[in-house]
């Protein structure tokens, strides 16, 4: 393997375990916030920390899937940049 293709390869990973290092952090937080909100309502009695729990949790998820559908080595990545390389390549000819 040539240094520039490993160095390219080598950013690319960078890049893609931040993201995943990024959620995981974001869902460590979620999880210990979340964990005290329901042991204070419960202790009163009351049942309030579903509601940020659920508005968080999308929040949660739509980073997840931000990660998953544009980490540059998934599926839906990779089909969105070869449809590109073909409209560009047709230009080219064009």
């Amino acid at each position: 393997m040539n240094p520039i293709s490993y160095n390219a390869l080598q950013q690319q990973a960078r890049r893609r375990a931040g993201m995943k290092l990024g959620w995981y952090l974001h869902a460590a937080v979620y999880v210990l916030v979340n964990l005290g909100l329901m042991s204070l309502a419960l202790s009163q009695g009351r049942h309030w920390a579903i509601y940020p729990a659920l508005g968080w949790g999308l929040g949660l998820l739509i980073h997840g899937c931000v990660v998953c559908l544009t980490a540059p080595a998934s599926p839906l990545f990779g089909r969105l940049v070869e449809r590109e390389l073909q409209s560009l390549q047709r230009r080219e000819k064009n």
